[in-house]
């Protein structure tokens, strides 16, 4: 059976993942630690693990697996789903894939490294959330919620 599973500590498109997942009448996990507003759909379950780092992701980690769905910006996290054989995206709709994934962990490992060797601390914070990673973002979980219950 597939489900949905959505680490949804800093997740920007809950609301849409519920409308898809819905749609496919998919379980959805929503799993954080905690402060979030449950959804009244029956078919979205709020999973509230402790507090402390990476308790959402190794309670996600241990559960998803072939046929499901995740979605995650920590790369980490999805690796670790890939593994298992879940299929993997950003809140953008960009998908962490088998082939991408040793990529992105070094690029991840990387900027870490940078980050640690500015003494001032400078540095963008980052692009924003669009409408069109959004957009995105319902495409791509459609595609893959879809080959997800083909497999």
């Amino acid at each position: 059976m597939s489900a949905v599973y959505i680490d949804a500590d800093a997740c920007p498109v809950k609301a849409e993942a519920e409308r898809v997942a819905t749609r496919h009448k998919l379980t959805m996990y929503v799993v954080s630690n905690g402060g979030l507003r449950p959804s009244p759909n029956p078919l979205v379950e709020n999973v509230i693990v402790a507090a402390g780092a990476d308790e959402a992701d190794m309670w996600i980690a241990d559960r998803c697996g072939k046929g499901d769905v995740v979605v995650t910006g920590d790369i980490p996290l999805a690796a670790k789903c890939i593994d298992a054989g879940a299929r993997v995206l950003r809140h953008n709709g960009d998908a962490f894939t088998p082939r991408n994934i040793g990529q992105q962990l070094a690029m991840r490992d990387l900027m870490t490294d940078m980050r640690a060797a500015n003494p001032l601390g400078t540095g963008g914070s980052g692009k924003g959330f669009t409408k069109a990673d959004r957009s995105r973002f319902l495409d791509a979980l459609e595609r893959e919620i879809r080959a997800a219950l083909r497999a």
